[in-house]
């Protein structure tokens, strides 16, 4: 069972300073608005609905903490990039946004959500090279996978990859995933796992489950001795 089965909804706040100063550690995710931001939490907890999922985008407006174990977290941040939501609300928003990415000291990686059939948009770049003077690892997600072949997967992964390499030597990954079809979740885990510093467990295979599954045979009953 994966450690971000247990993950629970801590809390929300509308400002910074109502944040747990606790010195723990924190893994937030972030994107545009509409590219599966909270379904890549949904998935990787697997608790269905954990992080709101709206055919509307632009819903999170608030920063949303969840738990994974004591004093490891996992933040679902506002989404950023959506044209339609009024204008007082993106500023509120995009100062709650900066403000955190630039001063909360338990930030400990950034998890960031593309599409990738549309990745590296004008708006991704610029939080990328807003957010590397703090020198914080970023793994890149490129989000419903699904949509190409897996051979265009692995040419937007090198397309990606290239296009970040000169921000170097800040750590950056890249990844695809596919959030229906389960795809890279193993790979997810395993990173916000080791930027928050848990241990995730691997994933067990299908001929162990089979030997879990089988039951346990009889104890083959001792002969008596012959008799002379």
């Amino acid at each position: 069972m994966s450690v971000f089965s247990k993950t629970v909804f801590r809390e929300s706040a509308a400002e910074i300073e109502k944040l747990p100063a606790d010195g723990g550690r924190e893994v937030a995710f972030v994107g545009r608005s509409n590219a599966g931001k909270s379904s890549t939490i949904n998935a990787l907890t697997g608790i269905g609905r954990l992080a709101f999922v709206s055919k509307q985008p632009g819903r999170t407006q608030l920063i949303n903490l969840f738990e994974v174990t004591p004093g490891h977290r996992i933040v679902d941040l506002p989404g950023y990039g959506y044209a339609k939501v009024a204008k007082d609300i993106k500023r509120d928003w995009g100062i709650l946004l900066e403000r955190y990415l630039q001063e909360r000291q338990e930030l400990a990686a950034l998890v960031v959500i593309m599409d990738i059939r549309h990745p590296l948009t004008p708006l991704d770049i610029r939080l990328i090279e807003w957010i590397a003077p703090r020198g914080l690892p970023l793994h890149i997600v490129l989000s419903k996978a699904d949509k190409l072949t897996r051979q265009q997967q692995a040419q937007v992964v090198r397309e990606v990859t290239a296009a970040l390499a000169p921000l170097a030597p800040l750590p950056v990954s890249v990844q695809a995933l596919s959030s229906p079809k389960r795809l890279g979740l193993d790979t997810l885990a395993s990173a916000v796992a080791g930027f928050l510093g848990i241990e995730e467990k691997a994933p067990v295979s299908s001929s162990e489950l089979r030997a879990a599954r089988r039951p346990a045979s009889a104890p083959v009953p001792k002969r008596p001795p012959r008799r002379a």
